[in-house]
């Protein structure tokens, strides 16, 4: 008879275990959301408009639009710069971003593809914007081949706004933040 029990104990802990993981599975699949692709306007190095919705590329920070950089000891409109670079990299494609949460200004913090390139990635990989929560690997290589900001002088696109004015935030940290760490590790663990 006690056997009987364990057996059942161990049953109903298993269907347990099962339930709940499926339970993960469904909240990670609901928290990501796929916006229908099209064209994006560029609003800035890090901002675009999707299908009326303002979205942030999460994991990165771009020089904010009126932000001037140094290079060869010249000013340089490095957010100038940024916006245009992002907007080559999307060109006439169509854009597909996957949301997993929203900032504290409303607006979606996504990754972004166009013509099949991550352009979060793309951005901190060419140096027109800076590691902000992901996206470190790129930010080494563009700093070590001195691209974009890096081949010259630069504030830091958040000590930039806190000195002159701009909307301050944290590295993005999105609502739903677990959920794509668990996706993550799973990605990953498909490779």
């Amino acid at each position: 008879m006690k056997r009987l029990a364990s057996v059942i104990r161990d049953l109903l802990l298993t269907l347990s275990i099962f339930l709940f993981l499926g339970l993960v599975v469904t909240r990670l699949d609901a928290g990501r959301q796929e916006l229908s692709s099209g064209r994006a306007k560029v609003i800035d190095g890090d901002t675009l408009v999707l299908g009326g919705k303002r979205i942030r590329l999460v994991g990165i920070d771009a020089p904010e639009l009126r932000q001037i950089c140094r290079r060869d000891g010249q000013p340089w409109p490095c957010g100038k710069a940024a916006k245009d670079h992002l907007a080559t990299l999307i060109g006439d494609a169509s854009t597909i971003c996957e949301a997993g949460g929203s900032d504290r200004y409303g607006r979606l913090l996504a990754t972004c593809s166009s013509g099949g390139r991550d352009l979060n990635a793309a951005m901190v990989g060419s140096g027109h914007a800076v590691a902000f929560g992901d996206y470190e690997a790129e930010q080494d290589a563009a700093r070590t081949k001195r691209l974009g900001i890096w081949a010259g002088t630069f504030d830091a696109p958040r000590t930039w706004r806190q000195t002159h004015g701009g909307m301050d935030e944290a590295p993005h940290i999105p609502e739903g933040w677990l959920d794509t760490v668990i996706s993550r590790l799973g990605a990953w663990r498909k490779t």
